[in-house]
Parts: C-alpha cells; structure tokens; sequence
C-alpha cells in the first residue's frame, strides 16, 4: 500500500507577526489567553501563538462560541511542526528558530520539497530540480543557525523509492538528494535530523532499511514513523523496532497528531489517508515516551490542515475548521 500522505501545501509556516507567548518565566513578558509553551521538561517544541487553530481560537472567542474554542484550543495548546515554504526559507526558518528561542523551545520543522513530491498526487510539486533543492536545504540551514532545531526530513521521500510510486530514474537522484540534505543539515551544531521511514502499514518494513541507509540514515539522529498518518501509536512503536533493528539502533519519533482512533476503514481503499472521517487527535506532544528508542511524538501533521480536496476539504494544506473540530471532539476528555 502507498505510505502517508503528507497533504501539506508548502505555504509559509510562521504566519505575520508573531508573538512570544507565556507560559514559564522565561517566554517573556506577552500573554495570549488560552495558549502558551508547555512544560520544557517534557515538551520543549514551541507552540506559535499565531498558528492556524490559534487564530481559529479567538476567531470563535470573538463570535462568543466558547464551545468551539475550547475545542479548537487543545490543538492550538501543543506544538506543531512548521513545513518550511519555498519562497524565502532562509528568512522563513530564521524567524521561526529565533521565536522558538526566544521562548526558550525548539524549533519543529518539516523539510518537504524534494523534486517529484509525493508522485503527482494532492501534495505534488518540489523543488524543479535537484540544484534548485541543493539550495533550498543550504538556505533553510543557513537559517537555522546556531539554534536549536529538529527537522523532519522529506516525508515519503524514501517510502516512494520502494512502493513503486515514485519512477526509477529519478531514484538515484533522489538518495544522493537526501544524503547530501543529511550532511547539510548536520553542520549545524544544534540540529537534529530525523529522516523520514514511512508507517506501519507498509506490509514490507525489511524492505526500507536498505533504502534508508542509501539515504543516509547513519549520519542522521535516527527516523520519523507516522508522518501524516493514522497508524497507533503501539503499532507504530512496533514498526519503528523493527526498523531500527536493521538500522544500527536509531530511534525514532512517532506522528501522533491525528492517530486517536487509529486508520479509516471503510470508503475508497486508495483514499483513507485523505480527511478520513471519525478520526481523533492521538497522545499529546512529548519526549517522555518511557521507551529509549523512542525520542518523542510529535504532531507533525498540523491537525486540521487538508490532507487534499477530497471529501469536501480544501487543497493540501489548507487549515479546515471543520475538521479539526471533528478530530477534537473524536478525542477522550473533549
């Protein structure tokens, strides 16, 4: 089966004016009502006070619909990754690493601009050529800096070399594309890489450490499992040991952003990865996993972003009230 589809159009990640927001001490001195950093201890991402569902949050608060803000408000209260646009990166990833440091958090960032982009599907696109994404990546690690970042690197890019998805004669390319971001990446002194391995529901997980070695998995900090999709979390651990059995070790970081109720099983077999109904927001952001291999969940899918326009959603990317609501008020304790 096709691995995780990431839905996410490569628009800019920070949004206008954003704001440092409370939380501990030393967020600085702005409040935002109903939004701030979470515990560094066990979640040191930054939340952006100007996200998406935040905005959403005092969109209803304004409209007095307490209800729906108070829904909207558990995704607008965690971290989510920021997918880096291809407009202006440098500046784009500089002011979110210097946000994320001024609150004292660490950035959470998304690369997802390899050429030939998820094989023509809702998300396709990438960088028109393979110089074009040399520099993208140098760009975007030029502004990161010094500062503290985590980077998940190009959802699916590895998962499509060997589900038939992406053309053979664009494969080569495509493992010295991510080798070389690896390396890139890894000048930085306070980056962290995760490459991308695709999910649990691939029926083949012996048949993508190769790949991923190919890829450079052993210069990277370890891989992501889950990116976009809706596998378990246990399931998912399961999947990720496996790999990093064949991997020399690596941990891992799982996407539990939207895996509450686990994958859709019902309608078009080819379409439960896109805005499948019913589902919920899963395990909340944090490194205190209480498992050594695995380094964190994160919400990587920003939850309530179109995964493509089907089922009614708009484009891939696109923020969805609708449908955030639904994955909020799916979840236990809503």
């Amino acid at each position: 089966m096709y691995g995780s589809r990431t839905g996410r159009a490569m628009a800019g990640a920070a949004g206008a004016a954003v704001l440092l927001l409370s939380g501990c001490s030393s967020d600085g001195d702005d409040r935002k009502p109903g939004v701030g950093q979470q515990p560094r201890d066990t979640d040191p991402y930054w939340v952006n006070p100007e996200g998406n569902a935040a905005r959403q949050v005092d969109a209803y608060r304004a409209d007095g619909d307490d209800e729906k803000a108070g829904l909207i408000e558990r995704i607008a209260s965690q971290p989510v990754a920021e997918w880096i646009g291809t407009d202006e990166p440098e500046a784009e990833t500089r002011k979110v690493t210097e946000k994320a440091a001024g609150a004292d958090r660490d950035a959470l960032l998304v690369l997802y601009n390899i050429p030939h982009r998820d094989c023509g599907q809702f998300s396709k696109g990438g960088a028109a050529d393979a110089n074009a994404y040399r520099a993208w990546v140098d760009q975007v690690a030029r502004g990161i800096g010094e500062r503290r970042a985590t980077v998940i690197l190009e959802p699916d890019a590895v998962l499509h070399l060997v589900d038939s998805c992406t053309p053979r004669e664009f494969h080569e390319e495509r493992y010295q594309l991510l080798t070389g971001a690896v390396e890139r990446l890894k000048q930085q002194p306070n980056t962290t890489v995760y490459l991308d391995a695709g999910n649990a529901g691939w029926s083949q997980p012996d048949a993508l450490h190769d790949p991923l070695r190919r890829a450079g998995i052993e210069r990277a900090d370890g891989f992501s499992v889950n990116v976009s999709n809706f596998y378990p979390t246990a399931a998912s651990t399961e999947f990720g040991k496996r790999l990093s059995a064949k991997v020399g070790g690596k941990p891992f970081v799982i996407d539990t952003s939207r895996n509450g109720n686990g994958p859709y099983t019902g309608g078009d077999p080819k379409e439960k990865w896109c805005n499948p109904p019913g589902r919920a927001l899963g395990e909340v952001p944090t490194t205190k996993t209480d498992d050594p291999l695995v380094d964190a969940y994160l919400w990587v899918k920003r939850p309530g972003e179109s995964d493509g326009d089907c089922k009614g959603g708009p484009k891939a990317g696109d923020w969805w009230p609708e449908y955030a609501l639904g994955l909020a008020r799916n979840t236990p304790g809503a």
